[in-house]
């Protein structure tokens, strides 16, 4: 019997294409929509602190990033932006995200986007390997899937 992280509980990527089909480009759209969500719950907050909060702009982006980011792959397995490209996150063995999981998941993505040689060798993984999973989707046991119908 297969271990539970074993990718054999995914969808073959050669028999059921359908599922890594276009994942690269609707993780890039969906990233971008995040970015502008991300953005606009920062300005809410400045504008709501009265504008104190504007001295700290970067590191409450930061902190409104990371916390959008754990809590919606862990609610939902996927961010809001992923959910209107119709992708979603899942474990090698299918399951969705837990909290430690989209944590995990979430760092190892902000570790990857301050290093920039680590982001390119992320997204030549995106584009390379047969599921389309980056670098911290590797490290960590995550793949991302075209949303299954019905779900």
């Amino acid at each position: 019997m297969p271990h539970a992280d074993d990718p054999r509980f995914l969808p073959d990527p050669d028999t059921q294409p359908e599922f890594y089909a276009d994942v690269a480009t609707k993780r890039l759209l969906a990233f971008l929509v995040d970015v502008v969500l991300i953005a606009l719950l920062t300005l809410i907050a400045i504008v709501l602190s009265l504008f104190i909060l504007s001295f700290f702009a970067p590191l409450l982006y930061a902190v409104i990033s990371f916390v959008y980011r754990t809590m919606s792959l862990a609610n939902r397995s996927a961010t809001p932006g992923m959910r209107l490209m119709a992708i979603e996150m899942r474990t090698l063995n299918g399951a969705p995200l837990s909290l430690p999981m989209a944590a995990a998941h979430t760092l190892g993505t902000t570790m990857s986007f301050a290093v920039f040689p680590v982001q390119i060798a992320s997204v030549v993984m995106m584009l390379m390997t047969p599921r389309g999973q980056g670098l911290t989707d590797h490290v960590i046991g995550t793949v991302a899937l075209n949303k299954r119908a019905g779900y």
